[in-house]
C-alpha cells in the first residue's frame, strides 16, 4: 500500500511496510507538472517483469515494462487502486493502493488541477 501527498509543487508517494521489499522503492517524487490525469485503476498487470514481485491474486509490486512503458505498481487489492497517468517521466503510470481511493484522487485532481502544466512553445 502507499500514502500520497502533495508537497512543494510535486506528488509524493511513500510506499508503506513490507511493500518497500517488494517494490525496491520507499517513495517516489513526481514534480505536478508530469501528472497528467488520475483515475480508478481498471487494468490487470501485462507486460514484461522488471525489478518487482508478481503473485496472482495477492500482490503485485514493483516496475513493469508495458509494451514500451515503465509502469510502477503496488497493489494487494485492486478495488483499492488508482491510476496515475504520467507525462514527461520516467514512468508512464503509477498503479498503487491507497487507503482511500476517493480522497486519493481528488487530492492529486485538485492540485494538478491548480497547477496545469506550461503551455507548449509555438512551432
Amino acid at each position: 500500500m502507499t500514502e500520497v501527498r502533495i508537497e512543494d509543487g510535486k506528488l509524493i508517494v511513500e510506499v508503506i511496510g513490507w511493500d518497500k521489499i517488494w517494490t525496491l522503492k520507499s517513495s517516489l517524487t513526481i514534480p505536478l507538472e508530469h501528472v497528467a490525469d488520475v483515475h480508478p485503476t481498471h487494468e490487470a498487470l501485462r507486460g514484461i517483469r522488471a525489478p518487482g514481485t508478481y503473485i496472482p491474486g495477492v500482490i503485485t509490486a514493483g516496475t513493469f515494462h508495458v509494451d514500451a512503458d515503465k509502469v510502477f505498481w503496488d497493489v494487494h487489492n485492486p478495488a483499492k487502486a488508482i491510476t496515475v497517468e504520467l507525462r514527461h517521466d520516467r514512468y508512464a503510470q503509477l498503479i498503487i493502493e491507497v487507503a482511500d481511493p476517493t480522497a486519493a484522487i481528488a487530492l492529486i485532481s485538485s492540485a494538478i488541477n491548480a497547477n496545469p502544466p506550461p503551455p507548449l512553445p509555438p512551432l
